[in-house]
């Protein structure tokens, strides 16, 4: 039986007010809250995402969401109100001194985690889509993108048994998912997540 839409929103108000991670920068970002099958998982948002108030908000989120436009036939605003999106970090990391998102470190992934486990154990959800290694790397063992894109995995996450199809990150930054054989591998995957039982209405 599907979580109610109250007891997701109970879990984003907890999660909102995480300050655990002296490094990261608040305001922690957040999806909508939705009773989803789906769980996608990015990497941690960017410096637009905390204005802006939603995750995938900016450059990235674009390729993102036309992926599912073009795989699913879903809008920006459907996916958002069909997926339920996570992240191994909800804040903004903040820079580098030589420019670029600073990676999170393992005490603050690990911080994070506690969240993750926390959703699947109320969505208890039946496909999940991490998106870029960083993300992959929670759920499975380090692998290049060419060995894991394009596939399915029946995984177990913390006692959870369920489907997991990594995904690239939409990085403009990334040229992999824009020539060959990310571009190929991608289709194969979007198609995958198309057939998937937690897709279909």
């Amino acid at each position: 039986m599907a979580p109610s839409v109250a007891a997701v929103q109970k879990h984003l108000t907890r999660l909102q007010a995480c300050r655990l991670c002296p490094h990261m920068h608040h305001p922690v970002v957040v999806g909508r809250p939705v009773a989803s099958r789906i769980l996608l998982v990015g990497q941690a948002p960017g410096d637009k995402e905390p204005k802006l108030g939603r995750p995938f908000a900016w450059t990235a989120g674009k390729t993102l969401f036309k992926w599912f436009n073009e795989a699913l036939g879903w809008s920006e605003e459907e996916t958002r109100d069909r997926v339920y999106f996570a992240a191994v970090c909800r804040c903004f990391p903040g820079k580098k001194a030589g420019g670029g998102d600073r990676v999170p470190d393992d005490g603050e992934i690990a911080n994070c985690s506690r969240w993750l486990a926390a959703e699947f154990a109320l969505l208890r959800p039946q496909l999940v889509l991490p998106v870029g290694k960083l993300a992959i790397a929670q759920f499975m063992p380090p692998a290049p993108l060419n060995t894991v894109i394009g596939q399915s995995f029946r995984i177990e996450y913390r006692g959870h048994d369920v489907d997991c199809i990594p995904l690239p990150h939409p990085s403009g930054a990334s040229p992999w998912h824009r020539m060959e054989p990310g571009r190929t591998l991608l289709r194969g995957a979007l198609r995958l997540v198309a057939a998937h039982p937690a897709v279909r209405p």
